[in-house]
């Protein structure tokens, strides 16, 4: 049984109890390769303050499980919004369509003592009221900051999870996950052109962090310089030009049009472009690229994976090489090679499949400001919006939110309306100069894939990019 003061009590309650679960899920899952009963209770909470007032406050709980057992290549998977033992066993008859297992079962992932974040819930913590203060501070300071601002938007989230794996070979894990955001958005507005500038940040750690004066300060700050930033912003130029990329967020892009192209799934069914290339030089040499899941209070960050396997910096490129790829058990048993711990999933309506966790490029030697000097004409891309990819070949389109000219090894005029045009594999060959600068981003990364989103960090440092495509409204 578990006491009142055990995250777990969220999972056992009403009869259903620790060996309840691992009796069931034996019993379900004794014939398969694979698999296991994942249990999750989670509670959510946001706030979005716009307009001076507090437009929405939601406030939700729910718990649930997902039976998942694997013959082969064959995955059987079943959910419920309701743990009960009578609940597993209708899951369990969606177990017996898959073939007995053919081979040696799959041994338990390695165990570990490791918390990479704290277990108290960051939604009990602070009452109501505070938050909505916090809100209501915010864009009180960031009208008072600038007679330009037109509009603020204040958005404050956070969960609060607390999830436990169960196999049948006896395996047990659990872990108990807090996360919280704050973004600030500001529309400023002068001789009748507005334009927004936004900041967020968060991870895996309490409110109390993002209640602090400077840190919500600097979001005010932060969002406003961008606004007013491309208050002057020009059209973009158009065409093949050098890009100078910022450190920290804009290793968005090469989460995207790199980074789903090393996930294990993609490769051992040959989509993607990377596919069949361990040991080929796939980038400019000094470009190394890993995914650490393993750095504490970050937002992309588990002390476990959603299979149980413990998470760790898996080096993907090094010095250019292809060394590895991000893998779950199912596509790391069949390819023959160990798990990485990047088995993740939404929630446990969804069947993990394997994810990035936190995606960055390891600093170089250059300075960033003699990067700057190198380039006579380009763009210096700062933030970037939204984007598209094609996983197969690579190929994305992303939006600059704030970017520059550059003349003559020097900023200058803000631009609006820049695009990137280009593929991944072609732009990490491309690579001329990597600052010693290297950020991670501050905690607002969503990943989709397959129709789940999970919470995910990037980060880079300061690149140099030759001949890049740069989709715009004036001429080169």
């Amino acid at each position: 049984m578990t006491s009142l003061t055990d995250p777990r009590a969220f999972l056992y309650r009403d009869a259903f109890d620790p060996d309840a679960a691992q009796r069931l899920t034996a019993s379900a899952l004794g014939a398969c390769d694979d698999g296991e009963l994942y249990l999750q209770y989670l509670a959510a909470e946001s706030f979005g303050f716009d307009d001076g007032r507090l437009k929405t406050a939601d406030f939700t709980t729910q718990s649930g499980f997902g039976l998942r057992g694997v013959s082969g290549e064959t995955t059987a998977f079943a959910h419920a919004n309701e743990i009960s033992e009578a609940a597993i066993r209708r899951a369990a008859e969606t177990m017996r369509l898959l073939d007995p297992a053919r081979s040696a079962k799959s041994p338990p992932p390695a165990r570990t003592n490791r918390h990479l974040y704290g277990d108290a819930d960051p939604l009990s913590l602070v009452p109501f009221a505070k938050k909505v203060e916090l809100c209501q501070t915010i864009d009180a300071m960031a009208r008072a900051r600038d007679p330009r601002v037109a509009q603020v938007s204040v958005g404050l989230s956070g969960t609060w999870s607390v999830i436990e794996i169960v196999r049948p070979d006896g395996f047990l894990a659990t872990d108990v996950r807090p996360l919280v955001r704050l973004n600030v958005s500001i529309v400023a507005e002068q001789n009748g052109r507005r334009e927004t500038g936004f900041f967020g940040l968060g991870g895996r750690y309490l409110y109390d962090r993002l209640f602090e004066p400077a840190t919500w300060e600097r979001a005010i700050d932060e969002a406003l310089q961008q606004a007013l930033v491309n208050l002057e912003a020009v059209a973009a130029p158009a065409g093949e030009m050098t890009v100078v990329c910022g450190p920290g967020w804009p290793g968005v892009l090469l989460h995207e049009a790199i980074g789903h192209g090393l996930e294990g799934d993609f490769n051992r069914k040959g989509s993607s472009a990377f596919s069949g290339r361990i040991g080929e030089r796939v980038a400019a040499p000094g470009v190394t690229v890993v995914d650490d899941g393993s750095i504490a209070d970050r937002r992309g960050s588990l002390s476990i994976d959603d299979e149980g396997t413990p998470t760790q910096c898996n080096t993907l490129i090094e010095d250019g090489i292809l060394k590895g790829y991000m893998q779950d058990r199912l596509n790391a048993r069949l390819m023959g090679v160990p798990a990485t711990g990047n088995g993740r999933r939404e929630s446990f309506a969804h069947a993990p499949m394997p994810r990035m966790t936190n995606t960055f490029m390891l600093g170089g030697k250059d300075d960033p400001a003699e990067i700057l000097s190198r380039v006579k004409t380009g763009i210096y891309a700062k933030s970037f919006g939204g984007g598209q990819v094609d996983i197969t070949s690579g190929k994305f389109v992303f939006t600059c939110t704030e970017a520059y000219k550059i003349e003559n090894g020097r900023l200058g005029a803000p631009i609006k309306g820049a695009t990137l045009v280009g593929d991944g594999p072609s732009v990490l060959t491309r690579v001329q100069a990597i600052g010693n600068d290297m950020a991670l981003d501050e905690g607002i990364g969503i990943c989709g894939k397959g129709g789940q989103s999970v919470p995910a960090g990037v980060g880079q440092p300061t690149l140099l990019i030759d001949r890049l495509t740069v989709g715009g409204t004036a001429a080169a």
